[in-house]
């Protein structure tokens, strides 16, 4: 009852709150140790074999931190009278459930980035790089859009779906050990001089973990615009069965797929990282100038799939703790 409860009370906070800026946040300690971590080991020889130290320990670390913060709420409420004490618990393990969850805070940006663009590109590319890892400074206005919605469909895996998958699979623990994975991911985890051999691990094991939970973005994506668009599921399926692992990595591009069909338009292409041209597959046929109306469907499709994996969570938590 606990875990159901953390889940419906995180998803609830997430949905009100997003990511308030002025609150404290796990997700930016989390970048401090990677961080001071990547700084004291990222050099000399074994880089490869101290990134895999790194990335181990980390993530043992929150796997560690979560288990004991729940046995501390659980202790602590443990002192209050029934049933008091399980709502009590349900909702202090539903805030670290808020904290990994990312959803409302991901739309929101995704629709900051479309206003920016609108009043001036400048504003528009300055409005993306919050969101993006890629340069910004050449993006055309077209660019900037294209770029907000890969990364809506990307995070969704990431920010949302993943993290649910890990909740139900193994609490918060687990989720928390997608969190620091995910979060080594997009520090250390390029392609660079820099990071080429340090990142690795950190790399890998964030595939590993993404890897179900992609698929299974996709597959809600898909509903979501059968829902939403009135695509059809069926050519949708085959659409992304195609399409989904033309992407380098592979978990991006199965949602970006999945969105690309639900909008009839086309992601990737061409990218700049760290001043460097990265020559990405076109996932979709259709060019088209992304409008307002694509942002609407986009949101559509994406509000539908997380509330599918709430949902689907939420069973499967009840089953996992209940039976």
């Amino acid at each position: 009852m606990f875990h159901l409860l953390a889940l419906l009370f995180g998803f609830a906070a997430d949905r009100a709150l997003g990511d308030p800026e002025a609150w404290p946040h796990p997700v930016v300690w989390m970048g401090r140790w990677i961080a001071a971590c990547e700084r004291r080991l990222n050099r000399g020889a074994w880089r490869r074999v101290r990134g895999a130290i790194m990335a181990v320990a980390s993530v043992a670390l929150a796997v560690a931190v979560a288990y004991m913060y729940m046995r501390a709420c659980a202790w602590a409420c443990a002192l209050l009278p029934r049933p008091a004490d399980a709502v009590a618990t349900g909702a202090l393990w539903g805030v670290a459930v808020f904290y990994c969850l990312a959803g409302t805070t991901l739309v929101r940006e995704v629709r900051w980035v479309f206003r920016a663009v609108a009043r001036s590109l400048d504003e528009g590319r300055r409005q993306v790089a919050r969101i993006v890892g890629r340069d910004t400074a050449s993006l055309s206005a077209q660019e900037v859009r294209t770029a907000a919605l890969e990364t809506l469909a990307e995070n969704l895996n990431d920010g949302v779906v993943a993290p649910l998958f890990w909740f139900a699979v193994g609490g918060l623990p687990l989720m928390a050990a997608h969190k620091m994975a995910s979060t080594m991911d997009s520090m250390v985890g390029y392609r660079t001089p820099r990071y080429a051999r340090f990142g690795t691990w950190a790399a890998r094991l964030d595939d590993a973990m993404a890897y179900l939970p992609a698929r299974l973005t996709a597959l809600l994506m898909l509903v979501g615009a059968r829902i939403v668009a009135h695509k059809p599921f069926g050519k949708g399926l085959r659409f992304v069965a195609a399409q989904g692992p033309r992407h380098a990595s592979p978990n991006s591009g199965w949602p970006e797929a999945a969105l690309a069909y639900a909008l009839d338009c086309r992601f990737g292409g061409p990218h700049d990282y760290f001043g460097q041209t990265v020559d990405k597959p076109f996932i979709g046929h259709a060019e088209k100038n992304l409008t307002d109306d694509d942002l609407r469907v986009a949101v559509g499709v994406v509000r539908t799939a997380e509330a599918l994996a709430v949902a689907a969570a939420a069973v499967a938590v009840y089953w996992r703790t209940c039976f």
